[in-house]
């Protein structure tokens, strides 16, 4: 086990969720070491929200290891934390996980299989991937997953697609973080935007080996949303565009107590074709793989429009190119 490379993985829907079983088991089945810090109780749509300055418990669940029939010999470890998805990212790679089991050091994040889809502004409301996210201001390369349904029924192919970007990506990083906890911050990267002033130019291979090293380092993440009638193909996508229409619910309140009740949930969502677009993607039934910034816009770490352009390119499996890069 000296050489393994471990999966540190978390979701929004808590550690119970039908989602996160279904994934630990098919990472177990697949021989992929993992260790999951995930929340105590369901966590959805609660973006990057933190606890700060409360104790948040940690608690084993190794229990779980015997109740869903896992192989202990492949490297499996349960726990879930009182806290939100960032804060199980946040106690895990700052000591945390170091405190609880000092021998492994993990080389990717996982996080979901969320159930239902995290697409276009979805990306500011998820816990999914506002967990991912969080990995990467840590500097570790990570995946957030999502099945695009709200019913659970057929998840499967939303497991099987994520275990197979797993595969494909976790013999490209390196067993130990390049960048883990930032010991070193280099704003000269190469990957690294030049704004204010004008993006250099790049061949298609330079921009591949600076996409692969944005995403060692954390300032580049993947989304992968997988419909349920996924047809087995993927594409390099781009955030698209849907609008949640009639999102706010209300009824009168009783009198004296409260003016109304409002509920939110939309009723309908319109989507407006995008070219390379994630939405448009998910509806034709293909699985799509985002590359999206860490970083905001004009942060130092942030990645130029023209080296994200680089990253819709595709190889013949509709993977984005850079993964050879």
């Amino acid at each position: 086990m000296m050489d393994t490379k471990w999966v540190l993985m978390t979701n929004d829907d808590g550690i119970d969720a039908p989602g996160f079983e279904l994934l630990v088991k098919a990472m177990n089945k697949a021989g992929i070491p993992l260790v999951a810090f995930a929340p105590s109780g369901n966590k959805s749509a609660c973006s990057m929200q933190l606890n700060l300055g409360k104790p948040i418990d940690l608690h084993n669940r190794n229990e779980l290891i015997q109740q869903w029939d896992l192989d202990e010999s492949v490297g499996v470890h349960l726990f879930a934390l009182d806290g939100t998805p960032c804060d199980t990212m946040i106690v895990a790679l700052d000591g945390g996980l170091n405190h609880v089991l000092p021998d492994i050091q993990p080389s990717l994040v996982l996080s979901g299989v969320n159930l239902g889809p995290n697409l276009s502004q979805d990306s500011y409301h998820s816990g999914t991937m506002g967990a991912a996210r969080e990995a990467g201001l840590y500097g570790i390369p990570a995946i957030a997953s999502s099945y695009t349904s709200f019913d659970s029924e057929g998840m499967e192919v939303g497991i099987d697609a994520t275990i197979e970007l797993v595969q494909r990506v976790l013999p490209l990083v390196p067993k130990t973080p390049e960048n883990l906890c930032r010991p070193h911050i280099d704003l000269n990267a190469e990957h690294v935007s030049s704004w204010p002033n004008t993006a250099p130019n790049r061949s298609p291979t330079e921009a591949d080996h600076q996409l692969m090293s944005a995403f060692k380092n954390g300032e580049l993440m993947l989304n992968l949303n997988v419909p349920p009638e996924w047809n087995g193909s993927y594409q390099t996508t781009r955030l698209g565009m849907r609008w949640y229409r009639n999102a706010v619910q209300f009824s009168e309140g009783k009198a004296g107590s409260v003016e109304s009740t409002f509920t939110i949930g939309a009723a309908y969502i319109d989507t407006e074709t995008v070219e390379n677009g994630d939405c448009d993607a998910v509806a034709s039934g293909i699985a799509s793989i985002s590359s999206l910034p860490t970083w905001p816009q004009t942060h130092p770490l942030a990645l130029d429009d023209a080296l994200l352009a680089h990253a819709l390119r595709s190889d013949e499996t509709g993977h984005p190119m850079w993964f050879k890069g």
